[in-house]
């Protein structure tokens, strides 16, 4: 169990898919820019490749993404955030905010 300081920690925010594109050597990974409210957009991988043959139906999807997370190296390219969603074995779902929030806006 974490305390409520703990989860303050954690800093979710609206982000905006600008592109995503199959990661080529993986099944899985998924390489997106996010636009996040910053001056540029974020390379962010994930994991989702299994639940989207067409990955044109993730562009301008605003979803909700953790932005504080260390960087980190996945098959060589950097991933800088982790985007939240639903799954279960057959299904995912992404954790997608109204389109009347702007990009960068905190989720808490």
């Amino acid at each position: 169990m974490i305390n409520i300081d703990d989860f303050k920690k954690i800093e979710i925010k609206v982000g905006e898919i600008l592109s995503a594109e199959r990661i080529l050597g993986s099944d899985k990974l998924i390489k997106m820019s996010v636009n996040l409210g910053e001056e540029t957009p974020r390379q962010i991988l994930a994991g989702i490749g299994p639940y989207f043959e067409d990955m044109s139906v993730l562009v301008g999807k605003k979803a909700s993404f953790v932005v504080n997370l260390e960087q980190r190296k996945i098959m060589g390219m950097d991933s800088q955030g982790m985007i939240l969603a639903a799954h279960d074995d057959d299904n995912l779902s992404l954790l997608e905010v109204s389109s009347e929030i702007p990009p960068g806006a905190r989720i808490s």
